[in-house]
């Protein structure tokens, strides 16, 4: 589990990279590199206010150890005012 003060959702990994996705610490904040389906389906889930989940790593391998999950919740006084 990392805390971030920002994230940022780059939505220019090619599909021939070999990725998933790749995530990177910047700073303070998150960096995840997506591809341009998978930003297209962060969007829908954003507008929609449904959890998402990006996938980390490899393509081929079925070895996946990194998420990134969005996740709503529902008590907004538990969570980070700032």
């Amino acid at each position: 589990v990392t805390g971030a003060s920002f994230v940022v959702f780059n939505g220019a990994l090619k599909s021939s990279s070999g990725l998933l996705a790749k995530s990177s610490i910047v700073e303070d904040g998150l960096m995840v590199q997506i591809t341009q389906e998978t930003m297209e389906g962060l969007r829908q889930a954003l507008r929609d206010k449904k959890d998402f989940r990006i996938t980390c790593g490899q393509v081929d391998t079925g070895d996946v150890k990194e998420y990134v999950d969005i996740c709503w919740v529902e008590n907004e006084e538990k969570t980070n005012k700032g």
